[in-house]
């Protein structure tokens, strides 16, 4: 079986996505629109692909996003894709500590740290140079 996609709902998500409210919407495709007529594009199955494309350019994603998104197979697909334990325990492990770093944080703090002293150093050989010179 076929599955159908609801290109109102869809536009609804890409809208909420952008964090645009049904009223920013109609103002994005002008004059003539407003959050009434926003309100039943939304609820339409189908939506003629004129009037996608304007609704696409409004709310700048692809036309092809608006008439294919599939919300069951997107969740599916990062479902399938995200395996990292880091990942998959931040749901499961509240302190959110199991990055795996390849290098040793203090060493970079203490390099950094030097780096800055060896900056400092070299300011103030400068400065002296220069007030030598006066």
């Amino acid at each position: 079986m076929e599955k159908i996609i609801h290109h109102g709902r869809n536009v609804k998500r890409f809208r909420e996505m952008m964090g645009l409210k049904q009223e920013g919407l109609a103002m994005a495709l002008g004059d003539d629109w407003n959050q009434r007529k926003i309100s039943l594009l939304e609820q339409k199955d189908v939506i003629e692909d004129d009037l996608l494309e304007l609704v696409a350019v409004a709310l700048k994603v692809p036309t092809e996003a608006i008439r294919n998104f599939d919300e069951e197979a997107a969740v599916n697909l990062i479902g399938n894709t995200f395996h990292d334990s880091a990942v998959a325990n931040q749901f499961h492990d509240t302190s959110y500590a199991n990055f795996h770093c390849t290098f040793n944080p203090i060493d970079k703090i203490v390099e950094l740290y030097e780096a800055l002293i060896q900056s400092e150093k070299e300011k103030v050989e400068m400065l002296k140079g220069l007030l030598e010179k006066k």
